[in-house]
């Protein structure tokens, strides 16, 4: 976009260099602090053209000439301009110190006689001078020196101001005005955000533009980002942070802070008490704000909001401190403002049933909202204001009734302007008017209406040495002055009790990690036409904070740069430490002064105001004027102070007698107001005791006490890591689109903004330790051929081809220029990203092949657990079975048994109507008889009685048979339970029976098979014994052993045969005899059904076992003798055997009978 196309162009006539008492004429100077750097030029003046090496720092200085413009000059007409000569200028804000020397059609700004600058096209160039053509079509003919080059189009509406290849003032004023033109009111001065004011609502704001900077999606310089930047550097650094907030009143200080607390809400969120923390903002501008002439929303107190975060970056909490509210404003306004907006906004919007409870007028029918004439603010609804402010006070855990008891001493506090006083005597004593104004004072705060009237119209004091007491009347002006003290002492203890109630919604306590975020609000520098002390104190603050944004920007950076021993030429700026030292140095200070004044009984503002004078006239920020009044040199100007009630202000004297007021009333506030007032008169006091009026209330000033506020303040803040924010106010009017650039220029000078950016462009804003460095980076070295950081430092440096000049080598630390340390940073990151790969790709094998194991191991365990609760489950499942099994047998024996009762309740049912069917039977014939024959009576009833008797006859024998019926049914049932009891007996004897079978069986198996390997052996031996002997006998012999031997074998085989017959026969017996049994068990349990009686079969089983028994027993032993006969012809160890057998067999046979 071309520069033709803002406009208009022509608005930079009306820039002022310079205050109008120091421009340009006669010997007038400019108050000067620029910074020199040479550049080479080259002058070709043969060819009427001078040609300047051009650079981003084309510095320049000691411009000694100046332009008069001439109305007849034409378009085609021009004639020399007779410069006016200024001695001792010096550009402050410079690029150069030779007169620019500029090319033929480019554009310059032009310094006019005015001190305006103005952007001209250069026709034509020679030696000394140059053709120029003004935007408005004017040609002149000015001095070179009066030239200061612009920047190409290009360059227009960057958004840093460090991008500009030449920096200069009206570059600056025209780059900041380009980018208020198009709504956008930020831009960045090095590390500093300057902010414009743009009166309106811009769209820059919402959850799109917070989640573009959290998102880091956006670079444009914002609110956002600076909140953004330390949020992430307290994570990072685990270092407090601090946002600071500067400006002059009007600029947007509040409104900027506001929008800090947004983004870290956002961005922090989650806990809910990021909501709390907002809802703070409506609280404390309504009971803290107010309009004034420059700004209808001006803070008239100073804030610190410090934001706690957990480890993770959560908000946890918050602290908020106040300093220095303006307390004269509840009792005094000027013209055209207002006091604070709660009184307006309860007046408007308090609802019926409060404002007949607290009896609320109009604001307009109060004394003190009626002084200055102004009632309202345009585009605020004071109504909608108060219900925002109830809101917040719910959301911040305010009580109802603490509400009520808040907005009571509101009204307490405007109906106290309405009390009136009333002479009574000729020495002017004066008490109040008993009226409406007094007895709602009375009401509100809950007090006796006697003690207050004496409260306003009497002062104790205490004299002499036993502090004898004593009662003065008091005259109009010192019952006024009281009544305004005890108004002036609520508000302010009103406003600390709710302060110390948002701090205890939003404590952190045991949440408390260390990590915090604060943003400092405090009031802007103020000039106006009358100063009182209250611009004096707020003046004073604003230089400090103009020192500490000078020491933490311009003197420690050069500090640090010439400690480590680096190339540095040394930049120039503001000091305002002269001024400081106006305020703080002890004993001859304006703070000591006014203090030690403010102790002595007769001291008065005129003897404060010649004190000043007489001490410090030699200083040169102070000077004394007529009268009451003095001036300072503050760093954003000249500030004319008029020292009446400065005295009275810093003593800010609330006597006991109203101490005792409010700690009398039945209202908890007022009683808690008077215990907080009491702790404070209860402070040491430095120095002498003012000894009038009440010495027992001296307590510390409050200059002195806002010192020491400060001090804190500032030990704090040095604490923190600072993020400067500089807000502009673009014109005084509050209109907006409208820029008066002498005021920004004006303000621009103040706050430093172009040395900021010169220091950021030529210095090394990223520094970092040896150590550090070669910790961070040295892992990048292809080679570490040495382990010192130095060494390792500048082996990176060389690695990375990093130019000489983008950096310097200091005694302890690297510096690097803006944008260097990028470069090895995404080296580094490249590296350990493809590192955290591999780790992650290595990691991830292990943990698979741990995930295998572990899953095997899992599967084992669950095939082990579920294998152990199968058996309890099986277990269980047998239990059931058998628990149901015998569920079963009872419920059939229980069916049997109904079924047994139903069929002899039939039965019984059926004789029954059998029954009286005969007696209905025989009833008739009885009948029959007596239709008959009906003369013969007396046999009729014979026949009927004798009927009868049979009848009874047969009942009772069927009631005989019933009841023998019913005890053979007890009888049975009886045998029933004998024979259950019974067959469990008969059971226990089975199972016993079939173990001592199964024994006997095993035993008999086991001395069968003992005979049968016994009885080869022998018929071995003998086969072995035969042939042996057969060898040596002769024929003769040996035909004979051999018939014997031959009867013997027969006689041994024909006894094994034996013995298997019977070892078959026992197998087939014990096979029967266990089925027999089996079965028999089964059809007792109902498991078989059969036909046969188990218990009779069970018998002859039992029979029959015990006569197969005996007769085996008998062939048994039968067996034995045969087998004794054969063993007769055997040697003696074979009859030794035999015996042996023999006495086996005895216990076989014993065992088995």
């Amino acid at each position: 976009m071309s520069r033709s196309k803002v406009t208009p162009s022509p608005s930079l006539h009306s820039i002022k260099s310079l205050p109008v008492d120091l421009r340009f004429g006669g010997d007038r100077t400019m108050l000067s602090d620029g910074v020199t750097e040479n550049v080479d030029a080259s002058v070709d003046v043969a060819n009427g053209r001078v040609d300047g090496s051009d650079n981003d720092e084309s510095p320049y200085s000691s411009i000694d000439a100046s332009v008069k413009n001439d109305s007849s000059l034409g378009d085609d007409a021009t004639k020399p301009v007779q410069p006016v000569k200024r001695q001792n200028v010096d550009l402050k804000w410079s690029d150069t110190t030779t007169p620019y020397l500029s090319k033929k059609k480019s554009k310059s700004w032009l310094l006019l006689p005015d001190g305006n600058w103005q952007l001209a096209t250069i026709l034509y160039t020679s030696a000394n001078e140059s053709l120029v053509s003004l935007a408005e079509g004017k040609v002149l003919k000015v001095s070179a020196e009066c030239l200061v080059p612009a920047n190409p189009d290009i360059l227009d509406g960057v958004d840093d101001l460090m991008q500009l290849s030449y920096l200069n003032e009206p570059s600056v004023l025209y780059n900041l005005q380009y980018r208020y033109d198009h709504d956008s009111i930020y831009t960045k001065a090095g590390p500093v955000l300057v902010a414009v004011n743009p009166f309106k609502k811009v769209p820059a704001y919402g959850d799109d533009y917070i989640n573009a900077y959290k998102t880091k999606s956006t670079e444009s310089p914002h609110v956002y980002a600076i909140a953004d930047t330390a949020m992430r550097e307290m994570i990072r650094d685990e270092v407090n942070q601090s946002i600071i907030i500067s400006g002059e009143s009007g600029a947007g200080k509040t409104e900027t802070a506001k929008i800090a607390m947004q983004y870290l809400a956002a961005l922090g969120g989650g806990s809910g008490i990021e909501y709390e923390i907002l809802k703070t903002n409506p609280i404390l501008e309504a009971f803290g704000n107010a309009k004034t002439l420059r700004n209808n929303n001006s803070s008239r107190f100073g804030k610190l909001i410090e934001i706690h975060f957990s480890e993770t970056g959560k908000i946890s909490g918050a602290k908020i401190q106040t300093f220095l509210l303006e307390k004269s404003r509840v009792v005094q306004c000027s013209a055209r403002e207002r006091s604070y907006h709660i009184f307006y906004q309860l007046c408007a919007g308090a609802p019926s049933t409060l404002r007949e409870k607290l009896n609320l007028k109009n604001a307009d029918e109060y004394n003190y909202l009626r002084q200055s004439g102004c009632y309202k603010i345009s585009g605020v609804d004071d109504t909608d204001q108060f219900y925002i402010v109830m809101d917040a006070l719910d959301i911040v855990h305010v009580e109802k009734q603490d509400q009520e008891s808040v907005f009571a001493m509101l009204a307490a506090v405007l109906w106290l302007g309405n009390v009136s006083f009333a002479e009574f005597d000729s020495e002017n004593h004066v008490e109040p008017v008993v009226d409406e104004a007094l007895t709602s004072v009375a009401t509100l705060i809950g007090c006796n209406i006697e003690a207050l009237k004496l409260t306003l119209s009497t002062r104790k004091m205490r004299v002499g040495k036993r502090k004898d007491t004593i009662i003065q009347r008091l005259t109009l002006a010192q019952a006024i002055d009281s009544r305004d003290a005890l108004a002036k002492s609520i508000y302010s203890c009103l406003f600390d009790w709710l302060v110390e109630q948002i701090n205890k919604s939003l404590a952190v306590g045991k949440r408390r990690t260390g990590r915090s975020i604060s943003i400092l609000d405090i009031y802007g520098f103020e000039s106006f036409e009358m100063n009182s002390f209250e611009q004096f104190c707020i003046n004073y603050a604003n230089e400090r904070l103009q020192q500490h944004f000078n020491r933490h920007l311009f003197k420690l950076e050069q500090e640090e740069y010439l400690q480590d021993g680096i190339d540095w030429a040394r930049v120039d700026f503001e000091d305002n430490q002269d001024c400081l030292h106006l305020f703080e140095k002890k004993p001859l200070g304006l703070l000591s002064l006014l203090d030690e004044e403010s102790t002595f009984p007769n001291g008065t503002d005129l003897s404060f105001a010649d004190k000043l004078r007489q001490h410090l006239s030699s200083n040169s920020c102070f000077q004394g004027e007529r009268e009451k009044a003095f001036t300072v040199s503050h760093y954003a100007g000249e500030v004319t102070y008029d020292t009446s009630s400065f005295l009275e202000k810093n003593r800010d004297f609330l006597h006991l007698d109203s101490i005792e007021l409010l700690s009398s009333c039945k209202c908890t506030l007022p009683q808690s107001f008077a215990s907080a007032l009491r702790t404070q008169s209860e402070k040491p006091v430095v120095g002498a005791l003012h000894k009038s009026g009440g010495a027992d209330s001296q307590k510390l000033s409050v200059a002195a006490k806002f010192k020491g506020q400060l001090f804190q303040l500032m030990q704090r803040l040095e604490n923190t890591t600072p993020h400067f924010i500089r807000c502009i106010k673009p014109n005084n009017s509050q209109s907006p689109g409208s820029y008066n650039q002498g005021l920004v220029l004006q303000q621009l000078r103040c706050c430093g903004v172009l040395e900021v950016v010169r220091i950021s462009r030529s210095g090394f804003p990223t520094r970092m330790s040896h150590q550090k460095f070669s910790r961070r980076y040295g892992f990048l070295l292809e080679h570490a051929a040495s382990q010192d950081p130095l060494s390792v430092s500048v082996a990176i440096l060389h690695q990375f081809n990093i130019l000489p000049e983008m950096y310097q080598v200091g005694y302890t630390k690297l510096f690097f220029r803006t944008g260097q340390i990028g470069v090895l940073e995404d080296t580094r990151n490249r590296t350990l990203h493809g590192i955290l790969r591999v780790q992650s790709c290595f990691r991830g094998h292990q943990a698979r092949c741990k995930i295998r194991k572990l899953k095997g191991d899992v599967a084992n365990l669950q095939s082990f657990i579920r294998a152990k609760k199968t058996r309890k489950e099986f277990s269980i499942l047998l239990q059931r079975h058998r628990a149901a099994i015998s569920i079963q047998k009872r419920a059939k024996a229980r069916i049997a048994r109904n079924k047994l009762k139903r069929l002899s309740n039939a039965s019984t049912v059926i004789q029954s109507a059998i029954r009286g069917w005969l007696v209905r039977r025989c009833s008739g014939d009885i009948g029959l008889l007596q239709f008959a024959g009906r003369k013969v009576k007396d046999q009729e009833v014979l026949v009927k009685s004798s009927f009868l008797a049979e009848l009874q006859r047969r009942v009772l024998r069927a009631e005989a048979s019933m009841r023998e019926k019913e005890e053979e049914n007890d009888i049975l049932h009886q045998r029933l339970q004998q024979y259950e009891n019974r067959w469990s007996e008969y059971e226990l004897k089975m199972r016993s029976m079939e173990e001592v079978w199964q024994k006997q069986m095993r035993s008999l198996q086991s001395s069968l098979s003992i005979a049968k390997r016994s009885l080869a052996f022998d018929d071995s031996r003998r086969n072995s014994d035969a042939s042996v002997n057969g060898n040596e006998e002769s024929w003769e012999t040996g035909s004979n052993q051999r018939t014997q031997d031959s009867n013997g074998g027969r006689s041994t085989s024909a006894g094994l045969g034996v013995i298997s017959r019977l070892a078959q026969e026992f197998e087939q017996r014990s096979q029967v005899f266990g089925d027999d049994a089996k079965f028999l068990v089964e059809v007792k349990s109902g498991q078989v059904e059969g036909s046969l009686d188990p218990d009779v079969e069970l018998r002859r089983l039992k029979q029959m076992f015990e006569a197969w028994k005996k007769d085996y027993s008998t062939r048994l032993r039968e067996t034995k003798s045969i087998l004794n006969k054969i063993g007769n012809d055997m040697s003696s160890g074979e009859k030794a055997r035999k015996k042996w057998w023999g006495r086996r067999n005895s216990n076989i046979g014993n065992n088995l009978f």
